[in-house]
């Protein structure tokens, strides 16, 4: 096969065996790579209940058949495990060349289990692999691990780290490449709780592909559409989104008491833009350029970014209207290595639950959690990465919180299965009602996607009949995209869903024939499969659910006043999905499904 390394490397923590096996035929046309090998590997080899944050669990990372080309995106890697955060199927992506990388030394994927008993490193050099002592590494943030691999190493291996976050097995601690964020569910507790530091690669080999000519030719044919779909996000990135998103009547503010931040526009890329943008960044064989530069202008902290999502989820979520707060606690976050969404959503969590009083018994370090305390949002974030003071409770998240506290609190915990949402509605975007609630990870909104809702009128957004087949598809496509792997904001410019664009990619890059419902047979057997871990542990359709506020207490202004997702609603989208996944009514996949996929042997495992 074209486009493949041609290797799996499996890491043993715990003996410190290495040792590469062949990427097989039928895994590539079953699983094509990346999130779809990790699914496969997971299931396969972490245990029915396996603790998160114990020797059990596995960690996969991985590459793609497209990572290492030209096509646009093609640099992104993927990290599979069980979530600490979630207690189900965890999967994440992240920029930069980290993956590329990985297939120049040889490698599809990394398979790492076990438990070192003391603090490594992972050195990967073509085919020199070694376990190495990471003792002078442990306690540095993210930024200074990395800065002291190259000291050890070279200035050509990139690295995938942990901050003091993940070392401290803070829930939703995540892994960082560079300053890119794979910050979903608590990765970085993972590694923190392996004792796995960093992985540190580079590689001399090439990636060869079927159809080179052919390749070029596509890729020259979409360039105006990324030249021009694509210009808001090299304009301003994914910050653009803001006000169009505040505009509609959904971004959410006030741990989504409102849906409408009446001071959006301080927060706004339009501002962010105009007054601390230093310069634009690109990830590895990427035509858009989104990553933005900015600096605070009271204090020396540049960050990549703030994105949308901690725009969100620091910002309006919790009342802060000031960009350099939020600059600063980005950068804080990414160097502690903290997912900014459930940081800021735990956050938020706290403010309401101070201003219902249910605080009385929790120490809070001498900190005011009232609505828009910049200096306490960014003191909260270092105690968090510390898992220190107050910190320690918000770093549970706020499903955990929400029970300790007890009473009335779950109705303001905003999350789902576990994991905080992002920054598009559950109440007014149908698609993410239904989205997140099936959603494999919980509130991600990398799975389902939002983006052709936001184009829809409000009597569009109301009608739920066609919701479940938008979840499906664009969930396809996204799978799709973290198992080949390629970044998800290429969608306007190549497909929503997945589109002849995604069959020439894959039959250029690998020399297959696929037709597109081949393709979307390869992701939908894959989220099955992850849908699948989960249903082992549990997880069925009585998680399949939204937040209480989202079910239950309409929109209360702007101009999506009104609109919520009641559980009948939520019902009918949840029968129709199923239906169109092959799962029976509790939302386990058939056996005749399975039998379909041929994983037929999952069945052996699931209780129905």
């Amino acid at each position: 096969m074209k486009g493949y390394a041609g290797k799996i490397l499996f890491v043993n923590l715990s003996t410190g065996e290495i040792k590469t096996e062949k990427t097989e035929d039928d895994l590539a046309r079953k699983f094509l790579g990346g999130v779809g090998f990790g699914a496969k590997y997971l299931f396969d080899l972490c245990p029915k209940g396996a603790d998160p944050l114990g020797p059990d669990n596995v960690i996969a990372v991985g590459a793609g058949p497209i990572s290492g080309t030209f096509l646009h995106g093609a640099g992104r890697g993927t990290v599979v495990t069980k979530s600490p955060l979630t207690g189900g199927y965890m999967r994440g992506a992240f920029g930069g060349d980290f993956a590329a990388k990985l297939k120049y030394a040889g490698y599809d994927s990394i398979i790492i289990t076990g438990e070192a008993d003391s603090p490594k490193y992972l050195y990967i050099d073509d085919d020199t692999v070694e376990l190495r002592d990471a003792g002078g590494l442990w306690g540095l943030d993210t930024k200074e691990v990395q800065e002291k691999i190259e000291e050890l190493t070279a200035s050509d291996f990139s690295t995938l780290c942990i901050g003091p976050g993940g070392e401290n097995k803070v829930r939703y601690a995540c892994v960082i490449h560079d300053v890119r964020a794979c910050g979903r569910g608590g990765m970085g507790a993972v590694f923190g709780a392996k004792k796995l530091k960093a992985i540190t690669v580079r590689g001399s080999k090439d990636v060869e592909v079927a159809d080179l000519g052919k390749m070029f030719k596509h890729y020259n044919e979409l360039i105006p559409e990324y030249e021009t779909k694509g210009k808001g996000l090299t304009d301003y990135g994914t910050p653009i989104l803001v006000n169009i998103i505040n505009n509609q009547g959904s971004l959410g503010t006030y741990n989504y008491q409102k849906e409408q931040f009446e001071r959006a526009e301080e927060i706004s890329g339009e501002k962010l833009k105009a007054e601390h943008w230093k310069r634009n960044d690109a990830c590895f064989a990427c035509r858009i350029a989104c990553t933005k530069i900015d600096q605070a202008k009271s204090d020396p902290a540049v960050t990549e970014g703030p994105e949308y999502e901690s725009l969100y989820s620091l910002g309006s979520m919790c009342g802060v209207d000031d960009l350099d707060t939020l600059i600063r606690t980005d950068a804080l976050c990414d160097e502690l290595g903290l997912d900014t969404i459930s940081f800021g959503l735990s956050v938020s969590f706290m403010m309401e639950a101070q201003e219902k009083g249910l605080l009385g018994d929790v120490d809070l370090s001498g900190l005011d959690f009232s609505w828009g305390n910049r200096e306490a949002l960014y003191k909260v974030c270092e105690l968090t990465g510390k898992a220190e003071g107050v910190g320690e409770f918000v770093g549970l998240g706020t499903r955990e919180m929400a029970k300790k506290l007890g009473g009335d609190a779950y109705k303001f915990a905003i999350h789902i299965k576990g994991l905080e949402p992002a920054g598009h509605s559950g109440r007014g975007i149908k698609t993410m009602s239904i989205g997140y609630s099936v959603s494999n990870r919980g509130g991600s909104h990398h799975d389902a996607r939002p983006s052709m809702e936001y184009g829809f009128t409000r009597e569009q957004r109301e009608d739920i009949s066609d919701k479940a087949e938008i979840a499906f598809d664009t969930a396809n496509w996204t799978t799709f995209g973290d198992a080949a792997v390629i970044c998800h904001l290429c969608e306007k410019s190549t497909g929503l869903v997945l589109t002849e664009n995604y069959v020439r990619w894959v039959n250029d890059t690998i020399g297959w024939d696929l037709t597109l419902e081949e393709l979307t047979e390869i992701a939908d057997r894959i989220y099955t499969m992850e849908r699948a871990f989960n249903c082992r542990e549990g997880i069925t359709r009585k998680d399949d659910k939204l937040p209480w506020r989202f079910m239950n207490e309409p929109i209360p202004d702007g101009p999506l006043k009104g609109m919520y997702c009641p559980q009948e609603e939520l019902d009918q989208m949840l029968d129709r999905y199923y239906e169109l996944r092959g799962w029976n009514e509790n939302g386990i996949p058939t056996k005749e499904r399975l039998e379909k996929f041929g994983i037929g042997y999952v069945a052996d495992q699931l209780e129905y």
